[in-house]
């Protein structure tokens, strides 16, 4: 029976878990499987894999044929390296004690570049979080000195400019004193006018002058 080790998808919608199985060939995608060998989870940085080792290796040598999403885990984890190694051996051209020493050499190099890679992602992870909480600290820096120049100080200096403008508006009220200093002349002028009245008296004069045509009349009524 042909086999082949795949993967079966779990997880919710933008969250795929994937189950690493050993199926028969002609079974779908996601039916029936032999043997469950680990779980694979891509959501994370590096991604997480579990394997069984071990039975993953026997199957591989059984001759079950590997996805191409498997054969690329197997290759991380070490399996597709030992089977090459075991062909090696059983070929005869170097011995399992040089099989072993090789794949603990490369094994060693390889939980290397994932430790710094896990490192560097770590020290990614921190520094993108410290610049995001400077950039909104600085934010709330900034708001908070709009705020507070926003409260108290322009309250301040708009009284200040309007007691300014009230003692720029005071000379007004001089002015105006100036005004009803002004205004005696006038008084003056009404005076001038009231002495200048006596210009009636001249007509009491006319009316005083008047009996004297009376008795010029009386004295021709007198001849006749």
């Amino acid at each position: 029976m042909a086999t082949r080790i795949r993967l079966q998808r779990h997880g919710r919608k933008g969250k795929p878990v994937y189950n690493i199985v050993v199926a028969d060939q002609r079974s779908p995608r996601d039916g029936k499987f032999i043997e469950k060998l680990g779980i694979y989870n891509p959501n994370t940085n590096p991604a997480t894999i579990n394997i069984d080792f071990d039975s993953t290796l026997n199957w591989m040598m059984k001759g079950a044929q590997p996805s191409d999403t498997a054969r690329t885990i197997l290759s991380y984890k070490g399996i597709m390296m030992k089977k090459h190694l075991l062909e090696g051996v059983r070929k005869g051209a170097f011995s399992e004690e040089e099989a072993e020493k090789r794949f603990t050499a490369w094994m060693e190099g390889k939980n290397k570049q994932v430790a710094d890679k896990s490192a560097s992602v770590l020290k990614a992870n921190e520094d993108a979080k410290k610049a995001a909480f400077d950039v909104e600290k600085a934010k709330n820096e900034a708001r908070a000195a709009d705020i507070a120049a926003k409260n108290t100080p322009v309250v301040e200096e708009t009284t200040e400019e309007v007691v300014e403008e009230t003692t720029e508006e005071t000379p007004v009220a001089e002015s105006t004193e100036e005004v009803v200093k002004e205004t005696p002349e006038t008084e003056a002028t009404t005076e001038e006018v009231v002495e200048e009245t006596p210009v009636a008296e001249s007509t009491e004069k006319v009316v005083e002058e008047t009996p004297e045509t009376e008795s010029t009349e009386e004295e021709k009524t007198e001849e006749a």
